[in-house]
């Protein structure tokens, strides 16, 4: 039996124990609940959402072909969380396009969720998600397995990285989840995961992921060399990037000036850009990092729609941000990345 078909006939179950018994009751006044019963029935209901949180998960991973863990021995040093890795949402989360997300926190165990485009071989690339988050969460549907299946569909294999969060208390709070996207593509470039192209690599990235991916793109020096000196002999470098509502990467959400670390040239890899105005992330952190790579002949797509706000992901709202995901098939199409 599956775990979500086991959960519904556990429910069924609970709750055929809690309801009234006609028999009983047709015999006389029904005796007052033992204190026993109403422990077996608080365990049984415990029991029951457990197995409706496992279902869940596993539902939401049934389409990864595998689930690997990025690094061979312990990851670079960081300020791991003591809590386990859970759900973090809560019944009051906010909701996108009347929809719930799933935001995983406590993530200590980095890891790649493979979802190939095709069954009979390697799609046309593939593409590392990085899902947003502010560094302290992750919106692991709304910002990666909905991109994955979107993905697959235009013919491009994805991996949704799973990073190390929360680091927004390191003094490097991007170091970490840096490393990760690092590390993956260091991983798919040595066909260390099967069934995906290993030669067309990009990265996409929402919001605090967007930043992390933006640093990837336009890294010059492998973050993690010390700890892992094999990997300098590869390239780590994607081939393009795909930014969504990047995040802080101007010095002020007014200003056009790319942060220090952010360093463009003739060599960084093109990108793709979706941004709203009234993102209260601002919108410059796309343009900003645009006009860079215009100056040095890069050639990019920028889109900044007139409404949509923050945290979209994919999801249709009635929005003018709906129209990225076609614009950027065809920007992917035209760059010879996807079919």
């Amino acid at each position: 039996m599956t775990h979500p078909d086991f959960a519904k006939k556990f429910h069924s179950n609970v709750l055929n124990s809690l309801a009234p018994n006609p028999a009983r009751q047709a015999s006389g006044p029904r005796p007052m609940i033992s204190v026993c019963s109403m422990i077996r029935w608080s365990a049984a209901i415990v029991l029951g959402l457990l197995c409706t949180a496992i279902s869940m998960k596993a539902s939401a991973d049934e389409a990864a072909t595998a689930v690997i863990d990025i690094w061979d021995g312990d990851a670079p040093a960081w300020n791991a969380p003591q809590a386990e890795e859970s759900d973090t949402s809560g019944p009051d989360g906010r909701k996108v396009a009347g929809r719930s997300v799933i935001r995983l926190g406590n993530v200590s165990t980095p890891q790649l969720h493979v979802y190939p485009a095709h069954a009979d071989g390697p799609g046309t690339s593939t593409v590392v998600i990085a899902p947003g988050g502010g560094y302290s969460i992750l919106a692991w549907d709304l910002e990666g397995t909905e991109i994955a299946a979107w993905l697959n569909s235009v013919g491009v294999d994805a991996v949704v990285l799973k990073y190390r969060v929360p680091t927004r208390s390191e003094d490097q709070k991007w170091l970490a989840p840096v490393q990760d996207i690092q590390r993956s593509i260091v991983m798919l470039r040595t066909s260390k995961v099967s069934g995906v192209n290993a030669q067309k690599i990009g990265v996409l990235g929402f919001s605090a992921g967007g930043n992390a991916s933006a640093r990837a793109l336009t890294a010059s020096t492998l973050h993690y060399a010390a700890h892992r000196p094999g990997d300098g002999k590869i390239r780590f470098q994607p081939d393009f990037g795909v930014l969504v509502y990047p995040a802080w990467l101007v010095e002020s959400d007014e200003d056009l000036t790319l942060i220090d670390e952010i360093t463009v040239d003739k060599n960084t890899p093109p990108a793709f850009f979706a941004h709203a105005i009234d993102d209260r992330v601002s919108c410059l952190s796309s343009v900003a990092l645009f006009t860079e790579m215009k100056r040095n002949g890069i050639p990019s797509s920028l889109h900044v729609f007139s409404g949509g706000g923050h945290g979209f992901g994919l999801r249709q709202a009635d929005s003018p941000t709906d129209q990225w995901p076609d614009l950027c098939a065809t920007w992917l199409r035209q760059i010879g990345m996807a079919k």
